[in-house]
């Protein structure tokens, strides 16, 4: 039989003990749980410290935005041909030096030979010659060797402090220009870039994204479209084409 002085003391060192193994257990969850905080805390810290991914630029997407910039050429020769038959006289050749320039660099070494030339009438040639892509390139590649003969006239008139061309001629070349890469633009946006899409493989259009931005690079070491629009910012706020608002058609009422 055991005492009740025994019985007693044995209770209070058990109960000592598993208070003990309670404070204990508390505290290591306690201590878990301010490490599992402490991490989440660093891991949320790290990602906010993170910039945000760039958004990638495809292939057709980059093809598309370097037109706007040559249509925007367009327009700086379509309003000098408009203003060329009104008052020649206050045409400034700086602007249309500018544009010419921009139009070579950008437009015929870079995206016509660097790009169009190199990876998209090839490959669309290689298609049955039925197909509406294939009959175009051919006059697609005829109409970029006419816009270089062209662009290199703009050039050489531009050069001095007055235009040295007949104002009417000069007003005609610029407007022929503009007619003829209006058409062909929009075949190419239409018709010659949702073909080539098709046309090459998802791999084969993931590497050409890829590609496409390191001949930019090679071709302008920087990214050749922003610059290209920060120029045509500047020469349309020579012209003052900036604010469009004056273009809006006016009321039929």
């Amino acid at each position: 039989m055991v005492d009740e002085g025994t019985s007693r003391r044995d209770f209070l060192f058990l109960g000592a003990v598993g208070f003990g193994s309670v404070a204990v257990s508390s505290c290591g969850n306690t201590a878990a749980n301010t490490s599992q905080e402490q991490n989440t805390n660093v891991v949320k810290n790290n990602e906010e410290d993170k910039e945000p991914a760039a958004k990638e630029v495809t292939a057709v997407e980059d093809l598309m935005r370097e037109h706007g910039i040559l249509r925007r050429c367009l327009l700086v020769y379509s309003e000098t041909g408009l203003r060329l038959r009104k008052n020649a006289a206050d045409i400034s050749p700086e602007p249309l030096q500018r544009t010419a320039k921009l139009f070579r660099a950008f437009g015929e070494e870079y995206h016509e030979k660097k790009l169009e030339e190199a990876y998209l009438f090839p490959r669309l040639k290689e298609m049955a010659a039925s197909s509406e892509a294939a009959k175009y390139t051919d006059v697609l590649v005829a109409q970029h060797v006419r816009g270089r003969e062209i662009t290199e006239y703009i050039l050489s008139i531009t050069k001095g402090p007055k235009l040295g061309a007949d104002a009417v001629r000069f007003a005609d070349v610029l407007m022929g220009f503009v007619r003829m890469y209006q058409h062909h633009a929009a075949r190419e946006d239409t018709i010659i870039f949702p073909a080539w899409k098709d046309a090459v493989t998802s791999d084969e259009y993931d590497e050409l994204n890829d590609k496409f931005e390191e001949i930019e690079q090679e071709q302008f070491g920087e990214d050749g479209f922003a610059d290209a629009a920060k120029q045509m910012n500047e020469i349309e706020a020579s012209m003052s084409l900036s604010d469009i608002a004056q273009f809006t058609a006016p009321s039929i009422k």
